[in-house]
């Protein structure tokens, strides 16, 4: 059987990895010493497995492949940032990024290869999207992440974010699957309260999100509050507009009582304006909600330019003077494609 064609172990679920074992005429508890070597110890290798004997390891390697991902190459920014350029097992790129700070050392993840979204101020837009992450692809961005961080700065992986290339919740089962495995004792054992999942707004998954019970937190990249203007942003928004976008909100406030996180980019002569600065206000008092104003950072030289500082000022005014939380996130890795929007897998893809 070759690699390629054999199935990754760790698409099997516990108790399916004990009937293998116990189809294959051996003790069902090699099933949990396997699972912990995969999730756990996150091995790469069956070889490494040293509580495991030579014969069944070699009979694991006759059945299944472990598909690990590669950094094919990482960049790191004058500011600390690291970007790594992952290679898939079939061979397709996708970004993460490690973000470090004082305080903690943030893992931003990918979750699809490319987007289908087509915002037209995002990079990563720029590419199709060829397909759905699986949930141990996106594990192992985290777990990479989590070795550099030990490596180059001595400190533990801290938060992670989903706000790499992909629409998290149009690959909900799998990043859900991967943040059931980052988050368990038998995993990573990472708490949720230091995950976030941005979505552009994809209503029916966000109330899904709220049905489900999840621990994480949620953001929405917005941009505008007024239909118009967002739809020219994000053309998501003529399926999901702002008002159906804001009954799901409330929505997932009344079935989980958590706030959310809105990710504003304030545009020259798009949405620098008063009107605009009002309707994010407004929009904002729907439920609890705190503000990111984020630095552009540019893919080109199109219509699409940083508003000037006193425009940003004039949404911080008016967010404040109406009891919003507003801070400005300053972009980090900017001199290596690595901040908010310039993920565009600018490597060859298979």
């Amino acid at each position: 059987m070759e690699q390629a064609q054999k199935r990754d172990v760790r698409r099997l679920s516990l108790a399916e990895l004990e009937q293998f074992f116990l189809e294959k005429g051996d003790k069902k508890f090699r099933a949990k010493q396997v699972y912990d070597w995969l999730w756990n110890k996150t091995l790469k290798n069956f070889d490494d497995m040293s509580n495991i004997s030579l014969s069944t390891r070699e009979m694991l390697k006759a059945h299944f492949a472990i598909n690990h991902i590669q950094v094919d190459q990482m960049h790191r920014s004058q500011d600390g940032t690291i970007k790594n350029a992952v290679k898939l097992y079939d061979g397709k790129i996708v970004e993460s990024v490690l973000i470090p700070t004082p305080k903690r050392i943030t893992a931003c993840v990918s979750s699809q290869v490319g987007c289908s979204l087509d915002c037209n101020f995002c990079a990563t837009a720029r590419l199709k999207r060829m397909r759905n992450l699986n949930p141990d692809e996106i594990f192992d961005q985290v777990v990479a992440i989590k070795d550099e961080a030990t490596e180059y700065f001595e400190r533990p992986l801290t938060n992670i974010v989903f706000m790499g290339m992909g629409e998290p919740l149009l690959n909900y089962a799998n990043v859900m699957e991967a943040i059931a495995k980052i988050t368990s004792p038998d995993g990573l054992g990472l708490s949720p309260k230091r995950i976030t999942v941005s979505t552009v707004g994809v209503n029916k998954m966000i109330k899904k999100l709220a049905d489900d019970g999840v621990k994480f937190n949620l953001a929405v990249s917005l941009h505008s509050a007024i239909n118009e203007t967002r739809s020219r942003l994000m053309p998501i928004n003529d399926t999901n507009p702002v008002e159906d976008l804001a009954e799901a909100l409330q929505y997932w406030y009344r079935m989980t009582g958590r706030k959310v996180t809105y990710e504003y980019v304030i545009w020259k002569g798009i949405n620098d304006d008063h009107r605009h600065a009002v309707a994010l206000a407004n929009f904002c008092k729907i439920i609890p909600s705190k503000v990111n104003i984020i630095q552009y950072n540019p893919i080109d030289e199109g219509e699409f330019q940083q508003a000037d500082a006193d425009k940003v000022e004039m949404y911080l005014e008016i967010l404040e003077g109406n009891g919003i939380v507003a801070k400005v996130r300053r972009s980090r890795g900017q001199d290596i494609d690595a901040a908010c929007g310039q993920l565009a897998n600018k490597h060859s893809v298979v």
